[in-house]
């Protein structure tokens, strides 16, 4: 089954098609991980998004039960060097292409994905099609140039209502932007009572939760595009503590008077270097943002710059100068990707307790 893949500059891939048969429009961007697709493929911030896994080799080891970071997956694509159809793991209960035919997401393989990989990082992401070898693709080029891409991905991929992931522990309300499930998982291992909610929730519906500490979840698209978030994080700043994620982390700076910006391919790749400016030391860290806070607009805020990205100086990591907050540009929960950074998640159970501790003293006092 020939399927081409259609850039909007004007360049054609001609593969293999795997999975499903549909055809799919969204924006190619290139993830440098050697493993982990199953939790690329399930990641809801790369909704609307068609990836390019750099590694050449994927499907190797098929698909479990264990390792989603979402039921529904929200990826629009894959593009691969060569789809393994035959995976070799004890854990394999599906092979790539029969997950995601399941899932209705086209695939394509047998592309120069060096050559792809390459012009993304020269021009920056690019819209494009996966679509069937008898397209005319000058016509797609045409309306791929045309094509508007969606604004409103942490609205189609955040939970609908509030639900509960009970607990003994520090009540957290964890605010679904496009949740991993790892970063749930996290929160139970310290047996945390989990209550996540849809992104726009308001601060006075979170306050009346009685949380001891709010958690921003990671999620896709542009920050800006969620100004009901920013105005919730506003209602919230020095009244319960809290810890953001990648997208989280983009909406705290927006909501402290900071600003953002598109990156030209962002960071999406499981070996990124960040160092703690406190500390010194460096931490391998998953990734996935295609925006980032810009740091002249940092200066004048309350905001202190704790960590930086290695690879190009961006910022990886913020905490507010004058209450309890903090967040990270990166995955400290991983899947996929080291767990460097997972110690982040008792740095905020740490905050909760000394808060909560605070609160106590001023009561008896």
């Amino acid at each position: 089954m020939k399927k081409q893949l259609i850039l909007e500059d004007g360049t054609v891939f001609v593969g293999e098609g795997f999975g499903s048969e549909t055809q799919t429009t969204g924006e190619v961007v290139f993830n440098t991980g050697m493993t982990g697709y199953q939790e690329i493929l399930s990641d809801p911030s790369y909704c609307g998004q068609i990836v390019t896994l750099t590694y050449p080799l994927i499907g190797n080891y098929g698909i479990n039960r264990d390792d989603f970071e979402s039921i529904n997956p929200a990826v629009q694509g894959l593009i691969v060097k060569e789809n393994a159809e035959f995976p070799s793991n004890w854990r394999a209960e599906l092979s790539l292409h029969d997950y995601l035919k399941m899932k209705n997401i086209p695939g394509i393989a047998g592309i120069d994905t060096r050559k792809l990989t390459k012009i993304i990082r020269q021009h920056g992401t690019l819209k494009g099609m996966i679509c069937g070898i008898e397209e005319n693709a000058e016509e797609i080029v045409a309306k791929l140039k045309m094509k508007n891409l969606p604004n409103d991905q942490v609205k189609q991929v955040s939970t609908k209502t509030p639900y509960p992931s009970p607990g003994r522990g520090h009540r957290v309300v964890l605010v679904d932007f496009g949740l991993k499930h790892g970063i749930l998982r996290e929160l139970n291992k310290r047996n945390c009572d989990v209550i996540v909610v849809p992104y726009n929730t308001t601060a006075e519906e979170i306050l009346s939760l009685s949380p001891d500490g709010i958690m921003l979840s990671n999620g896709p698209g542009d920050p800006k595009d969620v100004p009901e978030a920013i105005e919730m994080i506003q209602g919230l700043l020095g009244k319960v503590p809290l810890f953001g994620i990648c997208l989280g982390h983009q909406l705290f700076a927006l909501a402290c008077g900071a600003n953002t910006e598109k990156m030209k391919f962002g960071h999406r790749g499981s070996n990124h270097p960040v160092k703690d400016l406190r500390t010194g030391r460096v931490a391998l860290t998953s990734q996935n943002h295609g925006y980032t806070v810009k740091e002249d607009s940092v200066t004048g805020t309350e905001l202190e710059i704790t960590h930086i990205a290695l690879n190009d100086g961006t910022i990886e990591g913020l905490s507010h100068k004058n209450v309890a907050a903090f967040t990270v540009q990166y995955h400290p929960e991983a899947s996929p990707g080291p767990e460097d950074a997972n110690g982040l998640f008792n740095q905020f159970m740490e905050m909760v307790e000394a808060e909560k501790k605070e609160v106590v003293a001023h009561a008896k006092a």
